[in-house]
């Protein structure tokens, strides 16, 4: 009876012991992931040239605005070439709030949550 007992106090301390590593692993990854990220965006700050947007066209076509210094480009993209298709005057972009555009864990998370995966608004 005792022995018992203590098998499963140490199949509990196992699993707690497992557990706690796990967490630790995640959390390790997560400030990994972000201080690499702060990385490489302090890195490409300050350069002439951003993608501003893209659009997917078709599985391996895309449309681009792309800011070059002062200008704004919109460019298609291929598997194997890159075409220039026009310039465009920054008043004629409309810029979405970058709030909308910021989407953090827990907002995708609220948003699966929800019945059918959908956003209600």
């Amino acid at each position: 009876m005792l022995l018992t007992g203590a098998g499963s106090m140490d199949s509990y301390l196992q699993f707690i012991t497992v557990l706690i590593l796990f967490v630790f692993v995640l959390v390790i990854t997560y400030v990994t992931t972000r201080w690499i990220a702060g990385y490489q965006k302090g890195k490409a700050a300050g350069s002439n040239m951003e993608v501003m947007e893209t659009l997917r066209v078709t599985g391996n076509k895309y449309l681009q605005i792309v800011r070059v210094g002062n200008k704004y480009m919109v460019i298609a993209i291929g598997k194997d070439e890159i075409h220039m298709l026009t310039e465009i005057a920054e008043d004629d972009l409309i810029w979405k709030d970058s709030r909308e555009q910021e989407l953090n864990f827990n907002a995708i998370l609220e948003k699966f949550k929800k019945p059918g995966g959908k956003e209600n608004d």
